[in-house]
């Protein structure tokens, strides 16, 4: 497939996708469970890089490289930004200048279960919240429904059946063709499941962190059943917010997500952890691979895995992540 560079988009006029960005669709897609859904094996998230803070242009320079080599799918949740709802904004906007006319070859999904707005039913899973939250997801995007919506955590206080019975009503309304869940405990998960499935909305997939740092989906037996009741797997943070890269394996830069001390600490990067993140890089030399080259293909390669979530803050930031697509198996 011919690989574009930044400056052969151009920004001027209409948007205009590659001709070629099927052609590899034999290695570029999965099926989702078992369901009629394709996802690509990379999606594009919009958690960081696309909220009002970011550069307009570079969130399109992004999405139109990762549309013109295959990747349909873009992830947001209703408080994506900074600050919250500004990263939906943004895809609004894109909908608009560029993607209006490919909309029927995107997979759009979004997310509620975090804080979004003050009081009581701005947060959490109930019918309230989650009705509210995606009148407004469609609103920012300049959307009449998204392919897949999400509860985005699970919630210990509201009835299992209000949040699910949401979720089925929100498909049934015509304001999501799909519904997922992500972070749930897996026996909430089971009977999701089995009410989803009772409802005639199945669940499409489940959304957790899976990555070679943290492989608590594998080991707590979340994968395996998703697996075996035809419900896809998508892990976000498959690069440990940055660590399973180059970044860190000399210290922590000054321009790194933990130099911030935000969503990534300092404490984090402990002795222990440094010699770690050094023998698998040196694992990955040694499969002539880099760092996030090899953990973003370990991720593909575990049984049950559809797609993995990746963020990038370039062009070639996501051209890099795209080569686990190709990597050799383990």
């Amino acid at each position: 497939m011919q690989r574009l560079t930044i400056k052969q988009m151009d920004f001027k006029g209409v948007y205009s996708p590659s001709t070629n960005r099927y052609d590899d669709a034999d290695n570029l897609y999965t099926r989702c469970g078992k369901s009629g859904v394709m996802f690509p094996k990379v999606s594009l998230g919009f958690w960081h890089n696309f909220g009002g803070i970011d550069p307009y242009e570079r969130s399109r320079a992004i999405t139109h490289y990762a549309f013109d080599h295959g990747i349909t799918h873009f992830d947001l949740a209703n408080n994506y930004g900074p600050p919250y709802g500004t990263a939906e904004e943004t895809l609004g906007r894109l909908m608009d200048d560029d993607f209006r006319p490919y909309r029927d070859e995107l997979f759009i999904s979004t997310k509620a279960g975090y804080d979004m707005w003050p009081g009581p039913y701005g947060n959490w899973g109930s019918r309230k919240y989650l009705m509210a939250s995606i009148e407004q997801s469609l609103r920012r995007m300049h959307l009449d429904y998204v392919d897949l919506f999400y509860s985005h955590r699970f919630d210990p206080d509201t009835p299992l059946e209000e949040t699910l019975q949401t979720l089925v009503d929100i498909v049934r309304q015509g304001k999501a063709l799909y519904v997922g869940i992500s972070r749930w405990p897996l026996h909430a998960l089971k009977i999701a499941d089995k009410y989803l499935r009772e409802h005639d909305v199945p669940l499409l997939i489940f959304q957790d962190r899976l990555n070679l740092l943290d492989r608590e989906p594998i080991s707590n037996g979340t994968l395996n059943y998703c697996r075996e009741h035809g419900i896809g797997f998508i892990s976000f943070s498959p690069l440990a917010q940055g660590l399973l890269t180059d970044r860190y394996l000399d210290g922590i830069p000054k321009d790194s997500r933990m130099a911030k001390n935000k969503s990534l600490t300092h404490d984090k990067l402990t002795p222990e952890l440094l010699a770690q993140l050094r023998e698998l890089n040196k694992d990955a030399a040694d499969r002539g691979e880099t760092l996030a080259e090899m953990a973003l293909a370990w991720i593909l390669h575990q049984v049950g895995v559809t797609s993995v979530l990746v963020g990038a803050s370039s062009v070639g930031q996501l051209e890099k992540n795209m080569k686990c697509v190709s990597a050799k198996p383990f």
